[in-house]
């Protein structure tokens, strides 16, 4: 909002409830922006997956699993349930054919909890149901967010989102914006258990990372220059809009003394980036492909790149996922990490790392 008072633009249009898209111009496509950050893009990609490619063996155990869980083929049966009628249009579901997104990603949660307890007999849904769930409210919040801060940028609008009031709106948002975290989280927590995903990460590239809270607070200095750039050019500097809430909260983790995934970079683990990252990347991918043929949908408007569309996403827009998958993780952590119970996996608890799973008569390493 800085960025916007020092712009010499009004406030009144960004501040709108249902939020209007009116007033957002952003700039056509342009080839030429297009391929420098394809270039760009790729260069900081590649040794990524260039390093998975090259890891020629996985040497870790994974606990044998069970088979898929009752509740997990409920869970199947709701996510293709609403899939269907989210894509049909019966005149019978007529009223209810705008609140399709909600049952679709419930069933998507359960499904993936599912599989990582067929995969490694637990899951957070089940060994910590208290606070898994408690991430459906934070979920909302959360997202909420990213709401606020795409007035300034206009990426995203939904269609229809004008004609309903204000309590309306709020409500039909606020309900499906709580299935965010949770997915993101289960989906983190399947990946995390295959050994081949983790290991070409886990002793690779060592940035040194500066100790002592000043590092923080240069991290939340830059993050709120970020911010308000953005209100002064947001067709420059949307890409900040994903960037900056994660270094808001690496730099109060730093802050407060918590540990977080800037340690392990500093060693060389970037298991905790790749993972979350792919995470959001996958998420991603079904709430794009969901939202295609619903009827209740949001399109986008992307400066310079709105071209090459997967479903209604442009495809570099794609990549705002990898750092979306890690702020939902760095998220978890900062809100709920510290206070939670020590039987916590550690990544979620005290900074991104390995866990144990313990049964009867062993204990694997994972």
């Amino acid at each position: 909002m800085l960025g916007m008072v020092l712009s010499g633009s009004p406030l009144s249009p960004y501040l709108s409830f249902p939020p209007t898209t009116t007033y957002a111009e952003p700039n056509s496509f342009s080839w030429v922006v297009f391929a420098i950050l394809s270039l760009l893009l790729t260069g900081a990609l590649l040794p990524f997956v260039l390093r998975f490619i090259d890891f020629s063996t996985s040497k870790g155990k994974t606990l044998s699993g069970m088979n898929f869980p009752w509740w997990g083929w409920g869970g199947l049966g709701i996510l293709l349930l609403s899939w269907t009628l989210a894509w049909t249009r019966f005149p019978w579901f007529h009223p209810f054919q705008d609140h399709t997104f909600t049952p679709l990603w419930i069933g998507y949660i359960l499904v993936i909890n599912a599989l990582s307890v067929k995969q490694t007999r637990q899951c957070l849904l089940t060994e910590k149901p208290f606070f898994y769930l408690s991430l459906f409210p934070i979920s909302a919040v959360f997202w909420w967010i990213f709401e606020f801060l795409n007035r300034f940028v206009q990426n995203w609008y939904y269609l229809g989102s004008q004609e309903l009031t204000p309590t309306t709106y709020f409500f039909s948002a606020t309900i499906p914006f709580s299935t965010v975290l949770p997915a993101v989280v289960g989906t983190s927590e399947y990946l995390r258990s295959f050994p081949r995903l983790r290991q070409p990460y886990q002793n690779c590239w060592k940035f040194p990372i500066p100790e002592g809270r000043g590092f923080g607070v240069a991290n939340l200095l830059v993050a709120c220059i970020g911010l308000m750039g953005i209100g002064l050019w947001p067709n420059l500097l949307y890409p900040l809009l994903w960037v900056s809430p994660l270094l808001i909260l690496l730099g109060l983790q730093r802050i407060l003394g918590e540990r977080s995934l800037l340690e392990d970079i500093g060693k060389g683990n970037w298991s905790p980036v790749v993972i979350p990252a792919l995470a959001g990347l996958i998420c991603g991918f079904f709430w794009e492909m969901w939202n295609y043929y619903s009827l209740a949908h949001w399109k986008y408007i992307i400066p310079y790149v709105q071209g090459i569309h997967i479903f209604e996403m442009p495809l570099l827009g794609y990549l705002g996922y990898l750092p979306f998958g890690i702020t939902c993780i760095v998220c978890v952590q900062f809100l709920l990490g510290q206070s939670s119970s020590p039987k916590l996996p550690d990544h979620l608890r005290s900074g991104i790392k390995f866990w144990e799973f313990q049964n009867s008569t062993s204990k694997v390493q994972i």
